[in-house]
């Protein structure tokens, strides 16, 4: 299974809603240590198909914080 981009938008229905453990990932493209571990991620989105994987790219997602969900 591919890693599923999180957003605001789809959180719910790409988290709350799905029927499997979900994995997140948040990360930062000028973050040394998510760049490091960003194949990790994506090798275990694509190793295992019981859990959904997601990347929440917190630059993109500023003004949005799981404490508000």
């Amino acid at each position: 299974m591919s890693v599923l981009t999180i957003t605001k938008e789809n959180f719910d229905q790409q988290v709350l809603q799905n029927t499997k453990p979900v994995l997140l990932d948040f990360w930062a493209s000028w973050c040394g240590p998510c760049r490091m571990l960003s194949p990790v991620v994506d090798e275990i989105a694509q190793e295992n198909d019981a859990i959904a994987v997601g990347k929440i790219n917190v630059d993109e997602q500023p003004s949005w914080h799981l404490s508000s969900v």
